[in-house]
């Protein structure tokens, strides 16, 4: 398989692209500094501001020529900030929404056509809980997964592709972090090209 990880610098996409190579996939790092992400285990490295729609756009254009046509897209574009003010907001914007949007229509095509598509993305139980000390970041997870959720309603016909979110309430580097270890994150997410599509489409799995 060919797999397309963003956020690949961080320590979650660390994680994932060295247990996915591992796994045997093609892997592509995709990163916004080029110093951290060629520090990336990957089968190949491309930086790109996904919040830039051409810049994405021509992002896909070049993996599909120069690696071939994507069967995975793990989306690990983040971060955390609470706040409900106007900064925080614009701050969160581009990490949690735009960049899954312009990422996810960017491969679109590829994923729809393999005959394993996978789209993942990380979600987040304080979506569920909402409060007013991170109204921002829980009203942008929200519409994120609606989102993915509009995604997968697109894929359920033909049974090949699917969305998937993997639901944490926070990750952390190793096991005594308090959240979900990266590590699990990676592990949780390298057999979901070997599961049923139909089933798997539109699924929340918590970790």
């Amino acid at each position: 398989m060919i797999i397309v990880v963003t956020g690949a610098t961080g320590e979650s996409g660390r994680a994932v692209c060295a247990a996915l190579l591992a796994a045997g996939n093609v892997v592509v790092a995709v990163g916004s500094d080029p110093g951290r992400l060629a520090t990336v285990d990957a089968s190949e490295r491309y930086v790109c501001d996904l919040t830039d729609a051409a810049a994405t756009v021509d992002l896909a254009a070049k993996v599909r020529e120069e690696v071939g046509r994507v069967d995975g897209l793990v989306h690990l574009v983040g971060g955390w900030r609470g706040g409900h003010e106007n900064d925080d907001w614009e701050w969160l914007e581009p990490r949690l929404l735009t960049s899954l949007r312009l990422a996810t229509l960017a491969f679109h095509d590829d994923l729809t056509a393999s005959a394993a598509g996978r789209l993942v993305v990380v979600g987040s139980t304080s979506a569920a809980k909402p409060t007013w000390g991170g109204a921002n970041y829980a009203t942008l997870k929200t519409a994120a997964d609606a989102w993915v959720a509009a995604v997968a309603s697109g894929w359920r016909k033909a049974g090949t592709a699917a969305a998937v979110t993997l639901v944490v309430t926070s990750l952390t580097a190793n096991q005594s972090g308090g959240g979900t270890p990266v590590a699990d994150l990676a592990a949780a997410i390298v057999p979901l090209w070997t599961m049923d599509a139909a089933a798997l489409n539109g699924q929340h799995i918590d970790l």
